[in-house]
């Protein structure tokens, strides 16, 4: 069946699920955020989205506003069946919610009701689940609370970091909009309720929260640095720098009398640190100011030795 469509997004994640739509249904327009400065020279930047929709052809809005009331008419004057929102950015109000026929379709990166909020990815890797995916919701003015009609799971890999796990999950949440997307339109999908009791959080990420908490458990550790993996980057203090630890291994077994953040090992092999509960190794760091390095070449140049205490 063909239907008309509009797509909201902004990132990389959401260039899939564009591409899914642009082969399923007639796109009106392509809503993304406006261009913002990156890198060192604040070169104003286009999101991914609009990059990819400019290659498609397809024409680009980029409001600063969405509660002027102009922008719910422009959805309306659109006249498309539905609208497709993956990681847009901004909560819609109820004006663009209501202006396609069928309201907006939004594809969450989690299982919902866990892990509503701007970053599901991040807190589900942080917290050590083994299973996420994506759930396809109708979008009301809720964070992430909308009735939903379709959920994919994936496992998650033990080492598997956020990143990694983002670019599955945008491939996984495309093959959800191709399978799922034309069936709602034509009305084929019974919308189900979420259980509010079970809704857990997953609030926008902050820089400070990178900083590692030696006194968990080396899983624990291992799950963060991975989870901030790559952004906002997982890091601690080592001699009074700071040292961004950019990948870890679990060590099984304990540290006799070592305090939490304590190195135990640094060696030209290795360097393992001592956790709250059993020790993480230290695989790729990068002191500040330097190069990302291996546990081993650290320890050569002289950066660290057993004994120093890594947070402190």
């Amino acid at each position: 069946m063909s239907f008309r469509a509009l797509f909201f997004g902004s990132p990389a994640f959401a260039v899939p699920s564009l591409d899914a739509l642009h082969a399923l249904a007639e796109v009106a327009g392509v809503v993304c955020q406006p261009d913002k400065p990156a890198g060192r020279g604040l070169t104003l930047t286009p999101p991914a989205v609009k990059v990819r929709a400019t290659e498609l052809g397809l024409p680009v809005v980029q409001p600063t506003k969405l509660r002027t009331g102009e922008f719910g008419a422009w959805v309306r004057a659109q006249a498309v069946d539905v609208a497709l929102v993956v990681a847009y950015g901004r909560i819609l109000p109820r004006d663009v919610l209501d202006g396609p026929r069928l309201g907006c379709v939004n594809v969450h990166a989690s299982l919902l009701p866990k892990y509503r909020g701007a970053a599901p990815i991040t807190w589900a890797v942080v917290h050590g689940e083994t299973e996420s995916g994506v759930t396809l919701m109708k979008l009301d003015e809720g964070m992430d609370t909308g009735p939903t009609f379709a959920r994919v799971a994936t496992p998650v890999g033990p080492d598997e970091t956020a990143g990694e796990l983002s670019e599955r999950l945008a491939r996984v949440g495309a093959e959800a909009v191709t399978r799922w997307l034309p069936a709602y339109v034509a009305g084929q999908c019974p919308l189900e309720g979420q259980d509010a009791a079970l809704a857990t959080m997953a609030p926008m990420l902050a820089k400070d929260q990178g900083r590692l908490d030696w006194s968990k458990t080396a899983r624990q550790v291992h799950d963060h640095v991975r989870g901030m993996s790559p952004w906002p980057g997982a890091f601690t203090s080592a001699r009074g720098k700071t040292l961004k630890v950019r990948a870890t291994r679990v060590v099984n077994g304990t540290a006799e009398g070592a305090a939490p953040g304590q190195v135990v090992v640094a060696d030209k092999s290795r360097v393992m640190v001592a956790c709250g509960q059993a020790c993480v190794e230290l695989v790729t760091v990068q002191p500040e100011g330097k190069r990302a390095i291996t546990g081993a070449e650290w320890v050569m140049g002289r950066g660290i030795a057993e004994g120093d205490v890594l947070g402190a």
